[in-house]
């Protein structure tokens, strides 16, 4: 079973979990399943107390759901990041810039826009060339 057969069984089919094979018990992924449910505005706060069962626990997730999800067809979306991601190349250089980790370096892109990169770039000594190509990767 996939991600999407689960989410099915927890909010319309709801069978029991004993009624599962073994293999189709391994596939239940809770961290999966956590992730889709919370997407949905109306079941977060389920979804938040949810996330307290421990994530080997599957049978305890599967029922929690199954009794707190209502029985109706609901698509449950998974909304993705819109931010592109950074390439290496220009975190490490914003990293050595202001001496922080790569990490934090990740968040500056957005805060020091495209000027702010633009002259880190050009005083890390990179060719106006390759520097619009990478502005162009990340903006």
């Amino acid at each position: 079973m996939v991600i999407f057969d689960w989410l099915k069984q927890i909010t319309v089919d709801k069978k029991p979990w004993s009624s599962f094979t073994e293999d189709q018990r391994e596939s239940f992924n809770s961290y999966m399943i956590h992730r889709f449910v919370s997407m949905y505005e109306g079941y977060t706060e389920v979804a938040n107390y949810g996330q307290r069962i421990p994530y080997p626990d599957k049978e305890k997730t599967y029922k929690y759901y199954c009794t707190m999800l209502p029985k109706k067809n609901v698509f449950l979306k998974y909304v993705k990041s819109s931010r592109k991601k950074p390439n290496e190349k220009v975190l490490q250089l914003i990293a050595n810039h202001y001496t922080i980790s790569l990490g934090e370096a990740h968040d500056y892109i957005y805060l020091l826009k495209k000027e702010g990169v633009e002259y880190i770039l050009e005083s890390a000594g990179l060719e106006e060339k390759e520097i619009k190509k990478l502005l162009k990767e990340i903006l």
